[in-house]
C-alpha cells in the first residue's frame, strides 16, 4: 500500500504544477495587453493543456485508489515559482510576461525531471504518461522562448 502513496504523491505533485501553470497563464490572459492577442491564444492553448494534463494524472491517481490534490501550492519545492509568477504580470511588458512564463515552464520541467527520477517504483504506463506530458510541455517551453527570443531580436 506505501507504493500506492507514493506513487499518487509522486503525481499530486504533478497535479499541483499543472494547476499552478493553469492559474499561472489565466493571469497572464487577464494581464496581457489586449494588442497581444497571439500572446493570450498561447496562454489559453497552454492552460488547456494543463487541464488535460491534471485529467489524465488524476484518472491515474483514482485508479490507485488516491484522493486527487485539489488547488495550487502555496509552500514547498519549485511550486513557489508559478506564484512568483503570478504576481509579476501585473504592468509588465511583452518581454517580462515572456521571461516569466519561460521561467515557469522551466519550473514545470522540473517538477517533470523529479517525478521521472523518483526512487518510487513508476509502473510502464504511468512513466510513458509523465514522459509524454513532459514532452508536450517541453514544446510549450520551446514556443515560449522563441516567442521572447523573437521579441527581444525585433526591439
Amino acid at each position: 500500500m506505501e507504493t500506492n502513496e507514493n506513487l499518487v504523491e509522486v503525481l499530486n505533485d504533478l497535479v499541483r504544477i499543472n494547476n499552478d501553470r493553469i492559474d499561472g497563464y489565466e493571469k497572464a490572459i487577464k494581464e496581457t495587453e489586449d494588442i497581444d492577442l497571439d500572446l493570450k491564444g498561447i496562454f489559453q492553448k497552454m492552460a488547456n493543456e494543463s487541464r488535460e494534463n491534471v485529467t489524465e494524472l488524476s484518472a491515474e491517481i483514482a485508479s490507485l485508489g488516491g484522493e486527487v490534490a485539489t488547488g495550487t501550492t502555496n509552500s514547498g519545492k519549485i511550486y513557489r515559482v508559478w506564484m512568483d509568477i503570478k504576481a509579476t504580470f501585473t504592468g509588465h511588458d511583452r518581454a517580462s510576461v515572456l521571461e516569466s512564463c519561460e521561467y515557469g515552464e522551466d519550473a514545470a520541467q522540473e517538477a517533470y525531471d523529479d517525478a521521472l527520477a523518483t526512487d518510487t517504483d513508476l509502473p510502464v504506463n504511468i512513466r510513458q504518461i509523465i514522459t509524454d506530458q513532459k514532452a508536450e510541455l517541453l514544446e510549450s517551453h520551446n514556443l515560449i522562448k522563441k516567442y521572447r527570443d523573437l521579441h527581444q531580436a525585433v526591439n
